[in-house]
């Protein structure tokens, strides 16, 4: 599952051997038949209103024609076998046939579709699936809408920029497929087609944990190819000694397992061949580096025979990513691929006894990192009525049926995702991009540099698609504990500072979250909320409506003696709180730049604030931290002011 401290989909060797042998012979067998990119394939969503740009590649010199809804255009292949062809703009509606032809071979393209195409890019948070949202039963169940389609690209990554996907295909909303759709991407999707009833194109090009580097080519990243190539080259030798460690490890259990299925979990069990291993943790920082699969963790508790006979409820914390639990050998609880979820099940009393009672838990990792991890107050036993009793300290430990694949952190490195997750998909018309990203690189001494990389993401990007109005909308990092801000510093509230200077920029847009996440989650289940104002925004930046589509942004300072007059523009209505009687999350600061908190009323488009501890107010900041819960500051539409400070790092560097 999505995280941000470690890379997804590990390739093993075989499989990157592979790909590598199927790099080599593309240009062989690609020009040898018609060969189109995988995003022209049944099902796809051809953007509306704009040409249509259809490209591929055929025989060096051939004629290639193209037929769609009755109009035709056709294009002549280059020396490398690629062609490029045209169609005239066409209207929303479908389902039609897009036809290629290139004399010799002829490919139908059915089920097509007419509407609008956004390309959906990030880290884990626009990787977040529907299956892990918030009501995620509910929402999966009423998740059918056939021109509602989805396109993921797998995670994948080149040294150099290719034209063809690693794969992908398009998939429409159903129940059984929108489960694993990025939530963020079709909760703004659901509603865009609501206000517009045509259909809409979803390019899921997303990676969890990535860099905003990594989406970028070389020239935007300021990177030399061979920099990354020897990064690549040291990277992979790193990962070749952790992984051998691993398997090392491992060659203790070499013989097959004396034991399956629920035999594992019987308190009779002979567990000589165990070993002991720290919970709560994962098992890669355990010696098990690159370990995915299945592994089992056992422990004991004791009960009095009162609290046996009155059942207990056992906490087994945040487990990566799905578990089946025994007591006494049966089964008292399940969830999978619930990476971040809490357990915590309720155990019969029939299971128990007196005296020693025996814990065993089937721990399935579908990647990344696994095992029992998270915070230690979340494992306990705790018998009815009675105090929690804690179960973190060393378990008892045996890997199952695993693999060993290196980790490859090749989505932290400049280029490398832009090489094989974006270059290929540059010409598919689009209508907008939707961004998520922010979190791996809120740092400190790193924040602040975001500002500009931003916008040369933004700008490369439309570039590239030769649409310098491509519209562009973002998601603003929510609200979280990252444990790395002081009274003084707050690397999200940079980063979120160095996003919002990119609405500078025409044909932006930004979704303000900091009321709507988990602090104590960097993936928040709400992404309804996150697709509602994904869609506000994208609909004033790319069609103009000037419904309320932001909350209230920091417009201009004025000091009046002890007060500080905050200006907002407003884009609903009149300023307002969430929740209080004033505004909430201010702070306040004199010629020393030392911040205090301070009192907050609000007089029409204006916040006026003020501290005892400063006279002579010179600054001010809102929600200027990681976590910014008691931030309260609307507009009349309920949407969240944009946290601020009013006087930027280069103003204050320059005092």
């Amino acid at each position: 599952m999505p995280r941000i401290s470690s890379p997804l989909r590990r390739l093993s060797p075989a499989s990157g051997l592979l790909q590598v042998c199927l790099l080599l012979l593309l240009p062989l067998s690609a020009h040898a038949q018609l060969d189109l990119p995988l995003v022209y394939s049944t099902g796809t969503v051809l953007q509306r209103d704009q040409p249509m740009h259809v490209w591929g590649w055929s025989t060096p010199g051939s004629i290639v024609r193209a037929t769609f809804d009755g109009k035709n255009a056709k294009a002549k292949t280059g020396t490398d076998g690629r062609f490029d062809i045209a169609l005239p703009a066409h209207k929303a509606g479908g389902p039609y046939v897009l036809a290629i032809d290139n004399g010799k071979e002829h490919r139908d393209i059915s089920d097509v579709l007419v509407g609008d195409v956004w390309l959906c890019s990030g880290q884990s948070n626009m990787e977040f699936m529907v299956s892990q949202t918030r009501d995620a039963e509910n929402e999966i169940a009423n998740g059918n809408d056939s021109a509602i389609r989805h396109f993921k690209i797998p995670d994948s990554w080149a040294p150099t920029p290719e034209d063809r996907l690693a794969g992908g295909e398009w998939i429409a909303a159903s129940p059984a497929s929108v489960g694993k759709f990025s939530a963020a991407c079709w909760f703004f999707a659901r509603e865009m087609k609501a206000k517009s009833g045509v259909a809409q194109g979803l390019v899921n090009s997303t990676w969890g944990g990535s860099r905003i580097e990594a989406w970028m080519n070389a020239a935007t990243a300021g990177v030399r190819a061979d920099d990354v190539a020897a990064r690549m080259k040291k990277m992979d030798a790193d990962e070749q000694r952790a992984t051998d460690a691993t398997r090392q490890r491992l060659a203790r259990w070499s013989n097959p397992a004396p034991h399956t299925g629920a035999a594992w979990s019987s308190p009779d069990l002979d567990t000589k061949d165990w070993v002991s291993i720290t919970v709560p943790g994962y098992w890669e920082t355990q010696g098990y580096y690159g370990m995915d699969g299945t592994a089992w963790y056992r422990t004991t508790f004791t009960l009095t025979a009162r609290e046996a006979k009155q059942g207990i409820t056992l906490g087994l914390g945040t487990i990566d990513d799905s578990d089946t639990s025994f007591v006494n050998g049966t089964q008292v609880g399940e969830t999978k691929a619930k990476w971040n979820g809490v357990r915590a099940y309720r155990v019969d009393p029939a299971i128990l006894h007196a005296g020693t009672n025996t814990i065993a838990i089937k721990v399935v990792d579908l990647g990344a990192n696994g095992g029992i991890y998270g915070e230690a107050n979340l494992l306990y036993v705790q018998p009815e009525g009675g105090e929690k009793r804690p179960l973190k300290g060393p378990w008892l430990f045996r890997p199952d049926t695993v693999t060993v694949t290196a980790a490859e952190g090749k989505n932290q490195l400049a280029t490398l995702l832009y090489n094989k997750m974006i270059h290929p998909l540059i010409g598919f018309p689009l209508r907008g991009v939707l961004w998520y990203q922010g979190e791996a690189n809120a740092n400190k001494g790193e924040a602040l540099a975001y500002r500009e990389q931003f916008a040369g993401l933004i700008g490369q990007w439309r570039g590239e698609w030769k649409t310098p109005g491509l519209p562009v909308v973002w998601v603003q990092l929510a609200n979280w504990i990252s444990g790395n801000d002081t009274p003084d510093e707050s690397p999200w509230a940079e980063l979120r500072e160095s996003q919002s200077a990119n609405l500078a920029l025409p044909a932006t847009g930004e979704a303000v979250i900091i009321d709507i996440g988990n602090p104590k989650d960097i993936h928040p289940t709400n992404k309804q909320d996150v697709g509602h104002r994904l869609a506000l925004a994208m609909r004033h930046a790319a069609f103009g409506d000037m419904a309320p589509w932001s909350g209230p942004r920091y417009r201009d300072l004025k000091i009046d003696g002890a007060n500080a007059s905050i200006g907002f523009d407003l884009y609903g209505g009149k300023l307002a709180v969430r929740s209080g009687d004033a505004p909430a999350g201010f702070e306040i600061a004199g010629a020393d730049r030392r911040f205090h908190p301070a009192t907050a009323r609000i007089e029409g488009d204006r916040v006026i604030v003020a501290s005892g501890a400063v006279s002579h107010p010179v600054a001010v900041r809102y929600a200027w931290s990681d976590n910014p819960e008691q931030a309260n500051l609307t507009n009349g539409e309920g949407l969240p002011a944009s946290p601020f400070r009013t006087e930027s790092a280069t103003q204050r560097s320059h005092r």
